[in-house]
């Protein structure tokens, strides 16, 4: 027991959350992988693989949350210019994927740089609203500072993936607006961000996309996504439906009408076959055909909770910077799971976000699992707080440490 306890450190609530993450993500990734065994031959390989992936990510959660929340403020220095250069060298040299350009080979290795550039820029944010605080609110110039790091990364990512950064920029706006930065700057900003997308939207909406392409190879996808999901709904017999049209959104729909209350149980999913990336980008639609609504429900209560607690353990910090990293990362993953969920029951484009700790991938497995680590860390460090003032309050004698003088200073 006393093993599990110096294993198990930090908020329980945060492990349990993750565990039942990784469950339903071993479940519904060995079903929904379907498509992948097909073409491999090896009935065994996907899962097999995504196992690895869960507990080399397990050891990261493990790893990271030992270490000393301050340390954290070391990463944006060496994130925010290293993705800024693969992020370069992606709209070079990127592996073309599913029509996009979003991945890199380096001796083997394909990862994401721009999970790279979230990290760096939500915590180089927390780290500069954390040291910019002042009496009533935060130093005008932090959101310059803010937008400095932030804007360069969500360009370079936009070129590729459009929704991965505005995502990214949404959590920002929403960090500055925790972190008080002035309602007139941001205000400001919401203005001219108003005006641009309505301008790129009316843009790309009556542009045709043979114009488009030569811009960028993605704004044709954009347009015909966006299109779709806001031209009129007219009922039409099922005689005349096309299923070849919007197969993505057809089949999720298929997937969660079909689902019932407590849904087909896992295995026994028929839509896998026919959605593409039921493993990643719409693995919520398998999740609600084989778990039910109820699965789907659970699925999203445990983002929630995810949520409240880091919220709690955000009150609880004495000190800025480990508030604003664990408020920022939470964000980021809730925001994500939100946004996918919305896409495979059909209440926003089709984008390719894919559901944080639930879907099949390699560098978004890690980053998210670094991310808990964050949270988790955070936690410990807020429970060696509150160990201490009770300590001081029964009167008995602590040995403050040169670690815990430093994580007390912003």
């Amino acid at each position: 027991m006393d093993l599990v306890k110096n294993l198990f450190k930090g908020d329980k609530g945060v492990w349990i959350v993750f565990m039942f993450l990784c469950l339903i993500s071993i479940i519904e990734v060995f079903s929904a992988a379907s498509t992948l065994t097909y073409k491999s031959g090896d009935h065994w390989g996907p899962i097999t693989q995504h196992c690895i992936f869960l507990m080399v990510g397990t050891v990261i959660v493990l790893i990271v949350h030992n270490i000393s929340c301050r340390w954290f403020k070391v990463l944006p220095i060496i994130l925010l210019p290293l993705s800024t250069v693969l992020l370069l060298y992606l709209t070079a040299r990127g592996l073309l994927i599913n029509g996009a350009a979003r991945w890199i080979d380096i001796f083997g290795l394909k990862f994401q740089p721009s999970e790279l550039g979230k990290m760096g820029v939500i915590i180089g944010t927390a780290l500069i609203l954390s040291k910019m605080q002042e009496e009533k609110a935060a130093n005008k110039q932090a959101f310059k500072y803010v937008l400095c790091i932030s804007m360069p990364i969500c360009f370079l990512i936009f070129r590729e993936n459009g929704s991965t950064a505005l995502l990214l920029f949404g959590v920002t706006m929403l960090m500055m607006i925790i972190g008080r930065v002035p309602w007139k700057q941001l205000g400001k900003m919401l203005g001219v961000i108003a005006l641009a997308g309505s301008a790129f939207i009316l843009s790309i909406t009556y542009i045709p996309s043979g114009a488009l392409e030569h811009v960028s190879r993605r704004l044709p996808t954009m347009q015909s996504r966006i299109k779709g999901h806001f031209e009129d709904k007219k009922a039409i017999t099922p005689a005349e439906f096309d299923i070849d049209k919007d197969a993505q959104i057809a089949h999720a729909n298929i997937a969660i009408a079909s689902s019932h209350i407590i849904g087909k149980m896992p295995g026994n999913s028929v839509e896998r076959d026919f959605l593409s990336q039921a493993f990643s980008d719409f693995i919520f639609a398998i999740v609600i055909e084989e778990l039910g609504l109820l699965g789907g429900v659970f699925v999203v209560f445990l983002y929630i909770v995810l949520l409240i607690r880091a919220g709690r353990i955000a009150n609880k910090c004495e000190s800025n910077f480990p508030a604003f990293l664990v408020m920022g990362i939470t964000l980021l993953l809730v925001s994500q799971a939100i946004l996918n969920m919305m896409v495979a029951v059909g209440l926003f484009p089709v984008t390719g976000q894919p559901l944080p700790l639930i879907s099949k991938g390699g560098t978004s497995t890690f980053i998210n699992c670094a991310y808990i680590g964050m949270i988790l860390s955070v936690s410990r460090y807020v429970q060696k707080q509150e160990k201490q003032k009770q300590a001081l309050t029964e009167g008995i004698p602590q040995e403050t440490d040169a670690e815990d003088i430093e994580e007390n200073m912003d």
